[in-house]
């Protein structure tokens, strides 16, 4: 089994100075979601890594720059932790994580190159996408950081950008495929099914006066997809970082119209486990989105839930054995 990539974060009250015991090929970039463009990328950087003698690391920030320069952090697609174990899966040992701050957005090109890529994480190949700006103003592009690079002693390369027949792969592309519900085409941009994860929480517990207890997840901090009721697979995080599939189930996102107090509009996500009986409170599951089964609708009592949840059940494991992982 793969190992995620070590984590350490970086801030402003990091001492200056070498982090990394040795040299390094750096990938920076934003990662959410760990496409298949960045799993080119990195599987191309670990790579040039094995033959260089050198650990293949990623360097990443938090929160998303757009948070603190730009118009807003957009919907995130994956938690750090969930990055570092997809990255790590592609062989990536280190994930380095600078906090993005006001502060460290007034780091002048030459700062960012010396003190952060050079000097902290001993990049000695660093690998970038071909519109990549850093340091503040977003004044440094590629030809400024190949020139820092010749002077700081490391290697400047451009990754080239994968795509299919509808595109370029990117989070935009993801995110745009999942507020409008279409699974399949998250799936082609992810290369897996979109994933989001929190801790069982207590509910109302009315599924256990109709049995079907729901795990009932909060907060979840991914993008949601539309509401309505999805087929999943559930995995369960365990206290070490360990990630362990769990079963199937099914899903509900949304305001549960059926039962739920007139004009409290609380959306909710809930997830039904297919052939699990036990206790999941205060336990941490990530749930995988892998079909869309139908719309929320609002039923006429509890009895008229009862009979869809059955049908949603019945669907949801056809769609879950359809699957071929």
């Amino acid at each position: 089994m793969s190992q995620p990539a070590a984590l350490r974060a970086l801030d402003d009250a990091t001492p200056p100075g070498p982090i990394a015991e040795e040299g390094c090929v750096l990938v920076v970039g934003n990662f959410d979601g760990v496409h298949r463009g960045h799993q080119a990328v990195l599987a191309e950087a670990v790579r040039v890594a094995g033959e260089a003698g050198l650990v293949p690391s990623v360097l990443t920030f938090d929160p998303h720059p757009a948070a603190i320069v730009g118009p807003g952090a957009p919907p995130m697609l994956t938690t750090l932790e969930h990055r570092a174990e997809l990255v790590g899966a592609l062989g990536v040992k280190r994930m380095y994580v600078r906090a993005f701050d006001a502060a460290f957005a007034a780091w002048e090109p030459e700062r960012f190159a010396r003190d952060l890529v050079s000097g902290a994480l001993q990049a000695k190949i660093v690998v970038v996408g071909e519109n990549f700006r850093f340091g503040a103003r977003r004044a440094g592009d590629l030809a400024l950081l190949r020139s820092l690079g010749e002077k700081l002693g490391f290697e400047v390369r451009v990754h080239a950008t994968a795509s299919d027949a509808k595109g370029r792969f990117s989070s935009t592309r993801a995110r745009q495929a999942i507020a409008a519900g279409d699974l399949d085409e998250v799936k082609a941009v992810l290369a897996r099914p979109h994933s989001i994860s929190g801790t069982v929480v207590h509910g109302d517990e009315r599924g256990r006066t109709i049995n079907f207890p729901t795990a009932n997840l909060a907060p979840v901090v991914e993008m949601l997809p539309p509401d309505g009721v999805y087929a999943v697979r559930v995995d369960q995080i365990f206290p070490d970082g360990e990630v362990g599939p769990l079963t199937g189930g099914v899903t509900n996102i949304g305001v549960r119209p059926t039962v739920a107090t007139p004009g409290d509009g609380k959306r909710t996500v809930e997830t039904f486990l297919l052939g699990f009986a036990g206790d999941l409170y205060d336990e941490r599951l990530r749930v995988h989105l892998v079909a869309r089964v139908r719309g929320e609708q609002k039923f006429d009592g509890l009895d008229q839930l009862k009979e869809q949840i059955l049908l949603d059940c019945l669907e949801a494991r056809r769609r879950l054995a359809m699957v071929v992982d």
